[in-house]
Order: C-alpha cells, then sequence, then structure tokens
C-alpha cells in the first residue's frame, strides 16, 4: 500500500476503504510517511471532503493512535462535555457541579487556553494548591467519591491528532469540517465516557463565523459519537458576545461561583443549565425539561456548590477560595472604558474582546507562556444594553501597567453604540441528534 496511490485517489473524490486510512494514520504516526505527503493528503481531504463512514474510521484510528482511557472502574455511566471554544466559556466549571449534584458522573479532561479562547486548567489553577495532574487511580477515587474531577489532559491521547494539527495550522487546513470533526471527537473517544455533550459554538468569537457551518460539523460529530457507540447530542449556542461577564482565569472562577450560587449572569445560568439538562438526559435521569429543573434546584439548595468545593479540595485546592472569592488576589492596575456617546451596544465582538484579555495576560499566544490568573476583564455593559455617555462599559485588570493601552484600543474596537435598539441573539440555536435537527 502507498501513501500516494491513496492521495491520488482521495485528490479524485473517491472514498477511501478502512484498511486505507489505517494505514495512512499509523503509518503517518510511526514516521512512516513524511510530512509534506500527509500534507499534501489534507489538502485533498479539504477539497473533497469524507462521507461518514469515511470520517467515523478516521477518527477512531486517530482515537487509538495513543492511549485510550478506561474508565470502568468509575461505577455507572460518565458523562462528558466539550465546547468547541469561545470568549468566557467558562461553562465545565459550572455544568460539571450541577451533573454531579443530580447523581451523574462526570470524568472530564480539559485543555489549556491558547490566543483569544480560554482554557479550562488555566482557570482551575487559578485556585491556590488546585492539582490537575492526576493519576489515574487519583482521577478514578475522586469521580467515584464526589461525582466530578477534572484533570488536564494526558500526553499520549490521540496522538494522530497532534502531528496532523501541527500540520494543518501551517497548510491552510485547520477550517476543514471533516479534520475539526475528527481532531475533536478523536479525543472525546479516547477519554473513555459513555455519554458526549457537545457545545459548539457559533459567530465572531467561534472558529465557526456562520450557523449552516455549525450545524454541519455539529452533524458530523454527533454521527461520529453515535457510530462509535455513545450517546452523543449537540447544542449550537452564541459566541458573537463573550458568555457571562468575566472573561480571565480567576474571574471567570468567581463568576462561576456566583452562578453556582444562583447570582450569575443570566446568559451564562441559561447555557449550563441546558447543557446540565442534556448531560443528565443521556445519563437517563429523565426527560430534558425534569433534567434542567434537576439542575436548577441543584443550584437553588445549595448542592451544586458544595459539590465544586469538593472537588477543589480533593484535588489539593483551597476550598476556602470557593466559599469567600475575596480571597483571590487582585490585579495590581485596572482602567474602566467608558462609553462615548448615548444610545445601545449594537456590536460586541467577542474575538476581539478576547485577545484584548489575552493582551492583558490573561491568555498565552505560545503553548507553555506563563499567564496572569488575576488579569482579564469584567464587562459592564453588554450588547443590546443602553448606555449613557460616561457610563462604565468595561473594567480592564492586569499586572502591567503597560498592558492597558493596547487592550483598552482592542476592546474599544470590538464594541460599537449604535441610537437604533439592535435584535437580541438566541443564545441557544439548535439541538443535533443522531438523524435530528431542532432549530429554535
Amino acid at each position: 500500500m502507498r501513501i500516494f496511490d491513496i492521495i491520488t485517489k482521495k485528490k479524485h473524490g473517491g472514498i477511501l476503504t478502512d484498511e486505507e486510512i489505517s494505514y495512512m494514520i499509523n503509518a503517518f504516526v510511526k514516521g512512516d510517511i513524511a510530512d509534506y505527503q500527509m500534507a499534501a493528503m489534507l489538502m485533498a481531504v479539504w477539497f473533497q471532503g469524507m462521507n461518514d463512514h469515511e470520517l467515523s474510521v478516521l477518527t477512531q484510528v486517530m482515537a487509538k493512535s495513543g492511549d485510550s482511557v478506561d474508565l470502568s472502574a468509575i461505577e455507572g455511566e460518565k458523562a462528558d462535555k466539550h465546547s468547541t471554544g469561545g470568549v468566557g466559556d467558562k461553562t465545565t466549571l459550572i455544568v460539571a457541579p450541577l451533573v454531579a449534584a443530580c447523581g451523574g458522573k462526570v470524568a472530564k479532561m480539559s485543555g489549556r487556553g491558547l490566543g483569544h479562547t480560554g482554557g479550562t486548567i488555566d482557570k482551575l489553577e487559578s485556585i491556590p494548591g488546585l492539582r490537575t495532574s492526576l493519576t489515574r487511580t487519583e482521577f478514578f477515587s475522586i469521580v467515584n467519591k464526589i461525582g466530578l474531577s477534572v484533570i488536564s489532559q494526558t500526553g499520549n491521547i490521540a496522538p494522530a491528532d497532534k502531528k496532523i494539527y501541527a500540520l494543518r495550522d501551517v497548510t491552510a487546513t485547520i477550517d476543514s469540517i471533516p479534520l475539526i470533526a475528527s481532531s475533536i471527537m478523536s479525543k472525546k473517544l479516547a477519554a473513555g465516557s459513555d455519554c458526549i455533550v457537545l457545545d459548539v459554538k457559533t459567530g465572531s468569537g467561534a472558529f465557526m463565523k456562520t450557523l449552516d457551518e455549525s450545524i454541519e460539523l455539529a452533524q458530523k460529530m454527533v454521527s461520529i459519537g453515535e457510530r462509535a457507540g455513545r450517546k452523543t447530542v449537540a447544542l449550537i449556542t452564541d459566541m458573537d458576545i463573550p458568555l457571562g461577564a468575566a472573561i480571565g482565569n480567576s474571574l471567570e472562577v468567581i463568576e462561576s461561583v456566583e452562578t453556582l450560587r444562583g447570582s450569575g449572569p443570566d446568559d451564562l445560568t441559561e447555557i449550563c443549565l441546558q447543557l446540565a439538562a442534556n448531560m443528565l438526559h443521556l445519563l437517563d435521569k429523565g426527560s430534558v425539561p425534569e433534567c434542567r429543573a434537576m439542575a436548577k434546584n441543584a443550584i437553588n439548595n445549595g448542592s451544586a456548590l458544595e459539590k465544586f468545593a469538593a472537588m477543589v479540595q480533593a484535588q489539593g485546592g483551597d476550598a476556602s477560595f470557593i466559599y469567600d472569592t475575596h480571597k483571590f488576589a487582585a490585579a495590581h492596575y485596572s482602567r474602566k472604558i467608558l462609553a462615548a456617546a448615548d444610545g445601545f451596544i449594537s456590536k460586541m465582538n467577542a474575538e476581539k474582546c478576547g485577545i484584548a484579555a489575552a493582551i492583558l495576560g490573561a491568555g498565552r499566544e505560545i503553548k507553555g507562556a506563563e499567564i496572569d490568573s488575576s488579569a482579564g476583564i469584567m464587562i459592564r455593559k453588554k450588547y443590546g444594553e443602553a448606555v449613557r455617555k460616561g457610563d462604565i462599559l468595561a473594567e480592564l485588570f492586569t499586572s502591567e501597567e503597560k498592558r492597558l493601552e493596547e487592550a483598552e484600543h482592542i476592546y474599544k474596537d470590538a464594541v460599537a453604540i449604535n441610537e437604533k435598539e439592535p435584535e437580541k441573539i438566541p443564545l441557544v440555536f439548535a439541538r443535533i441528534e443522531s438523524e435530528k435537527i431542532e432549530r429554535y
């Protein structure tokens, strides 16, 4: 079997066999296929696409290219969620405790932030002492005891994806829906959970900028999950504007705690309730409306917050910070951004808001770079809200004063004020199941 022939076949729109896909991925991981040959293959896929069977086989071979996590030591069915990335997206910190408080199990591996998108692990590590690198035994024990644990991804989960992604990044093939779907789902399948809820973002701060693209990606990922025997559903949610009011690591932890207490922003609370409801539904806890009511009750009775604090403590963190968020260190410097005119906020570009937060020190441009846990942005006025000249639109926080000027310029460019009140943007656009699309 020759990679030259496989490239030629796909270039002309052919359907690859299971054997061809398996050879291609395994030989590439072993180093028997050169980068330039795989780059040509990726471009052929970009132009010709893949059918659902090809994509399912590709993803499963990628998932099996490294370690697969066996979660059988955890009692009962396990649920996982994945977000395609966004600004102010701290939903894992809220949804996982909600599901655990309602009797579900969440054994989750998460990543770090890069560029304008934040990472769950960076947020958790802003809690003093909290460890996200745990042994498998520790991980399983915490989930069995508490119902949830969130840890950093292991180094050998889907190594084929790591190698392929590095090539996609430099060959203009990042924006291929089949390649995005296989990249995300190979890691989800290797992570071992029985049920997967996908939060597919759409809008200016998301990778998928249009609703149609987002639905297509969601359908592909749901199909991959179902073909692999995992109960899978996807929600298409808005990322044209940041989620919640906080952007930045400790700021987002604080907002997550406020949401678990029942006093978080309305948009963040609603998205989290819907994600939790769908995870609980896949775990056979009831209908989606019944599960939403259960999750809401877990906020009202304080049990979800208790679960979050218990996880923090079990992973070595100081749980007193969860009960008293004033203990988090404040940034050394801050600046208020004021409205220049009366009107309504008619634009709020999520990507630019995220870039502004990264410049303040809340994110990183290259992997491994240090981040400032206290840095970030608190949004005081969001899309659709009325403002008067001089009102505070946002507050910027950083440990380096020199960062404020550029961040302020970018944030101001992200926000527009208009005399006319803008149209409302839905929080959730659609729900995708196997063979079913429900638009809202």
